[in-house]
């Protein structure tokens, strides 16, 4: 690995948790090491590290010193022919090279990008999945004037396809499809699609949200079940996602992503007769934003009143005003891909283009 590889996968301890963030996403691998000015090993932070600080403290502007591992594991030069074995008895992914001053000298990893992607995935066996796929997709027009959206391709393949196929490495068989706009056109496709699962159509006669569909399912779930919008794509473990909902205790689990939002101007920050107190030129925001995929205890869907347009949205709203447990699951800017508008769209299909290449 050369120096400017190696830039990718550390970060000063005074980097923040969003600059974390992006440098995973950036190296595609799950984990920084953290240095200091000399590149001396300072600790090790992984997207897991990242994710369960988020969910404990909600901070995203931590500095990453606080969030690290410090007492990572290492390998000299020497003893690099033993690396391999060392971390699959240490359960770890990638180990630092260090000299004997422990300053990061190489870093390797236990498998190819190319294995850890073809890893076997599951933890949604048995797991109901709800597509909601009965909007208009008024954003998309004039596509969807001909096309029902979750039939526009991103590619060569409709997005809701694309969203069953990722449901479906992960174990997942059992899913349900709320149609209402050009829903024949989406069953008379899917019923050619050999894919190896089953899907449910649950039929709207009018519009009732992405909440109040639910409504009506013919028989109930007796376990936790996914809601997904039909326009979106998360890169993800949603074995994780499934588990961390049930251990959370949460009623209802919003899968979150994070959103940086550059302020293009310089922002002046004044005090009392309008003296000018410092400028900020362009800022950087940072949010967690709803992606629309959420996990549901099952005997909320009685909670929502029938026959009446009722959103995810609104159902959140009910359980935090009734103070019950609403958790959130965050995951990173680039692991969250929306075709909502013809921007985002373009983006995805960049996003899965380069995937598909390194892969």
């Amino acid at each position: 690995m050369n120096a400017e590889q190696l830039t990718s996968f550390v970060i000063s301890p005074d980097g923040t948790v969003v600059e974390a963030m992006q440098k995973i996403d950036t190296n595609a691998r799950g984990i920084l090491f953290v240095t200091d000015q000399e590149r001396k090993l300072c600790g090790v932070l992984t997207d897991g590290d990242i994710r369960r600080w988020l969910i404990r403290t909600g901070k995203l502007h931590g500095a990453v010193s606080q969030v690290m591992n410090c007492h990572p594991k290492v390998v000299s030069r020497e003893e690099i022919p033993f690396s391999k074995e060392y971390m699959e008895q240490s359960v770890i992914t990638a180990l630092p090279v260090v000299d004997e001053a422990g300053v990061v000298l190489d870093i390797l990893f236990r498998e190819s990008k190319e294995d850890a992607f073809s890893r076997k995935k599951g933890g949604l066996e048995r797991v109901p999945v709800v597509v909601m796929a009965g909007g208009k997709g008024t954003r998309l027009y004039p596509y969807t004037k001909i096309l029902p959206k979750p039939l526009i391709p991103i590619g060569d393949i409709p997005i809701m396809e694309r969203i069953l196929r990722k449901f479906h490495e992960f174990g997942a068989d059992e899913f349900y499809a709320t149609v209402n706009y050009r829903k024949s056109m989406i069953k008379s496709y899917f019923a050619e699609v050999n894919a190896g699962y089953a899907i449910h159509y649950v039929e709207e006669d009018v519009p009732l949200g992405t909440a109040g569909s639910l409504r009506l399912l013919e028989r109930p779930f007796d376990v936790p079940f996914i809601v997904t919008n039909c326009d979106i794509l998360i890169h993800a473990e949603y074995g994780d996602i499934y588990r961390y909902h049930k251990e959370s205790g949460n009623e209802m689990t919003i899968v979150t992503a994070l959103k940086n939002i550059v302020v293009p101007y310089g922002v002046v920050r004044s005090s009392e007769n309008g003296t000018v107190e410092s400028i900020d030129e362009k800022p950087k925001l940072s949010y967690f934003v709803n992606t629309g995929m959420y996990i549901l205890n099952p005997l909320l869907v009685q909670e929502i009143p029938p026959d009446v347009m009722f959103h995810m949205t609104d159902l959140s709203d009910m359980l935090l005003k009734q103070k019950r447990k609403v958790g959130m699951y965050p995951i990173s800017e680039d692991s969250f891909l929306d075709m909502g508008e013809f921007e985002e769209m373009r983006r995805m299909e960049e996003k899965l283009n380069r995937s598909s290449e390194e892969s």
